[in-house]
């Protein structure tokens, strides 16, 4: 059964409002909303484990705004819908925060219209670009500018904020460059993208698989094209095979490596990464489970606390076992 997404803004609120007594054996999350869900399930599988001992805060502050919070020591752990940057990591450095970079899941990043919508049957990856491409501000506002085949009906468009890894990952994916248009409905709440393309024809929006799933019944996935070949559907097979590109990516959770002298965050950190209740709770969720060797990879990395990050920015299209195996560079 799919573990329901909560009000995340109510949610989170609640959560941090707890007394401080309470919070002796605390785990301080924050950042990606996409990751969110996935990361509210194994803190609620595990304090069930815990049996109250500990408990766990997951704030969602946006894949940036959380690496913020993370690199001035406020929290134990950033989710992150994309690797830390360079600004990032400097940061980091800064306040000496250290960091073990820990890949959690996989995902395929969706492109959802209206189920009304009755002309989109896939569009290509250049067709997003031109929806979505900072030339297009104020240039291409109607769907017919997209493919001659479409109506003559305004296009409406939604995404993730700046703060987010979503965006980051879209904008390197789909329109390259450094940035979008910036006159669309852009948001760090995904429900607000949820309920603005189920209450509009005209509407797209992209956000991660989870957060469709959750809500298929409502918004319709559309079928991508990437360099001519046939267009493909975001799904959790699609995004474990590889065939969904160039939108399927790794999402991750950093852990402070001071944060790993606290026996507490470590047991949730371990439970997080063993390859059982991982494959388990986020596919429950909607996400796609690593392959188990990854899983054994990346609890490996964790328990020698090799910090430090991969990527030089998001990368398309690389394996996650290759990312594994590569050296950290600080």
């Amino acid at each position: 059964m799919k573990i329901k997404i909560r009000n995340v803004i109510l949610g989170t609120a609640v959560m941090l409002a707890l007394p401080q007594a309470m919070a002796r054996d605390l785990v301080k999350v924050d950042g990606s909303s996409t990751v969110f869900p996935a990361t509210e399930a194994v803190a609620e599988e595990f304090q069930q484990a815990e049996k109250g001992k500990t408990m766990v805060t997951v704030g969602i502050s946006g894949t940036g705004g959380g690496f913020k919070k993370f690199c001035r020591g406020e929290t134990d752990i950033s989710n992150a819908s994309r690797p830390i940057k360079d600004s990032e990591k400097k940061l980091c450095a800064e306040n000496n925060i250290e960091y073990i970079e820990l890949p959690g899941m996989l995902d395929a990043l969706s492109i959802v219209i209206n189920p009304k919508n009755d002309w989109v049957d896939y569009l290509t990856v250049d067709e997003l670009k031109k929806m979505y491409e900072p030339d297009a501000q104020g240039k291409i506002t109607n769907w017919n500018q997209i493919r001659s085949t479409f109506p003559d009906r305004p296009l409406k468009l939604f995404g993730a904020g700046t703060d987010s890894g979503t965006y980051d990952y879209f904008v390197e994916a789909v329109v390259g460059g450094k940035s979008t248009r910036g006159d669309y409905t852009a948001t760090e709440d995904d429900n607000v993208m949820v309920q603005g393309v189920a209450s509009d024809v005209n509407a797209v929006a992209f956000f991660g698989l989870a957060y469709y799933e959750e809500n298929h019944d409502k918004l319709k996935a559309v079928p991508i094209s990437w360099k001519g070949e046939k267009a493909v559907s975001p799904s959790s097979e699609n995004a474990r095979n590889a065939s969904y590109q160039p939108l399927s990516r790794p999402l991750f959770i950093y852990v402070n490596k001071k944060s790993t002298e606290k026996a507490h965050v470590n047991r949730f950190v371990e439970f997080y990464m063993n390859k059982e209740h991982a494959s388990k709770l986020i596919a429950e969720v909607g996400y796609v489970p690593l392959p188990e060797k990854a899983y054994d990879m990346a609890l490996e990395k964790y328990k020698n606390k090799v910090t430090g990050s991969v990527f030089h920015g998001s990368e398309v299209g690389v394996g996650i076992e290759e990312l594994l195996k590569r050296t950290p560079v600080h």
